[in-house]
């Protein structure tokens, strides 16, 4: 998409899970504004990758996360799996 991305993180069948949207900051090294839409199984996780998304590809940024790993785990696997989209 031209304004934003779309990030959906799961193991197995794929199923929404905890949704959070988030805006890029308004300036450098700023952070944009994010809110949990929907779900209540890792919060600060999904919260948390919304924001690392719409940081680094400077576009809002929709996430669900749906994981049966632990939440700390969950948040370094796919932090780094937005890092390597990054790269390329």
């Amino acid at each position: 998409m031209d304004n934003a991305v779309v990030t959906f993180c799961f193991e197995g069948t794929m199923k929404i899970g905890t949704l959070a949207i988030s805006t890029p900051g308004l300036r450098d090294g700023a952070v944009g504004t994010s809110s949990v839409l929907l779900g209540g199984k890792y919060l600060i996780a999904t919260r948390a990758l919304a924001e690392r998304s719409a940081a680094i590809f400077n576009k809002m940024s929709l996430v669900s996360l749906n994981t049966s790993l632990a939440e700390g785990e969950a948040l370094r696997l796919y932090s780094s799996l937005l890092d390597k989209a990054r790269a390329n």
